[in-house]
């Protein structure tokens, strides 16, 4: 076959030629388009071996796209500065994304409290997501904190202690209030703890509850409590939310490079606080 043209791949996707050279060219006038309009071109192209401009342009590996879920741009600050960092330490420059739709622009992308596209694994896109979507499987590179095992080591930490009534709070529970607290303590629980996104209402109750911490009840969070949070430091672990965006960006530069990746694990600091008191030291002679 001589040189695939643009007409050729609009017949194989069957699509108009105008179709195709908005998709070629990266859609930068933001014409509205179907996504499996937008794959079937580039599908077509491939299949026929076409030699587009931003293949070329993509062989550089030196733009990288972040798409996030518009929450994470606030609520991951440390993320984005570690990404930052790192592409700024390897030569890569960034563009930001609010849909995965254009990510094709970029040379591979990162995936940042947003989900990772099915089509995009597919289609053998360069991408590496900040966390573990399980739906996807293994096929997905990722960069994520072990949560499990950092949790773990904080309720091993408090079986140490002497603790076994224990309560774990998963979710925010808008019921929760002083008389549910000081009713836990009349069952004989002498722990608590709480997940990241619970523990400003844990806290609020156990405060409202007038219970010492840790004379009455100990405290941990699995993770860090909100910044400001009064009290003595709460016993927990670091989530390294700057390394995760270094690491991602390193990780993305080898996927890029070599088409293989892999789920790299990052260790979460423990935290000692002062909020676990041990029971052996106060049980009686």
């Amino acid at each position: 076959m001589g040189r695939v043209r643009q007409t050729d791949i609009a017949r194989v996707a069957g699509v108009s030629q105008a179709t195709v050279s908005v998709v070629l060219g990266g859609n930068r006038t933001g014409v509205r388009l179907a996504e499996s309009t937008r794959l079937r071109v580039l599908e077509a192209a491939e299949q026929l071996g076409y030699a587009d401009p931003l293949a070329k342009r993509r062989a550089c590996h030196d733009l990288f796209g972040i798409c996030a879920a518009t929450p994470a741009f606030e609520a991951h600050q440390p993320i984005l500065a570690g990404i930052e960092a790192e592409a700024a330490a390897l030569g890569k420059d960034l563009i930001m994304f609010t849909a995965s739709g254009r990510t094709r622009l970029a040379d591979g992308c990162l995936f940042l409290g947003a989900p990772v596209p099915a089509e995009l694994v597919a289609a053998g896109f360069p991408i590496v997501s900040i966390g573990h979507w399980p739906e996807l499987g293994d096929g997905v590179p990722c960069v994520a904190a072990d949560y499990a095992s950092a949790s773990a080591e904080v309720f091993a930490r408090l079986r140490r202690a002497g603790h076994r009534r224990i309560r774990h709070l998963r979710e925010p529970a808008g019921h929760l209030d002083a008389a549910v607290v000081r009713g836990w303590l009349d069952e004989g629980v002498t722990a608590l703890v709480a997940d990241e996104a619970a523990f400003a209402v844990a806290h609020r109750a156990v405060l409202a509850a007038g219970v010492e911490v840790p004379g009455d009840l100990s405290l941990a969070v699995l993770g860090r409590p909100p910044s400001g949070t009064p009290g003595p430091e709460i016993s927990g672990f670091e989530v390294p939310r700057r390394a995760l965006g270094r690491e991602a960006v390193r990780l993305l530069a080898s996927v890029v490079a070599t088409g293989a990746g892999e789920h790299r694990l990052l260790t979460c600091p423990p935290v000692a606080g002062a909020t676990i008191a041990s029971l052996q030291d106060s049980a009686p002679p």
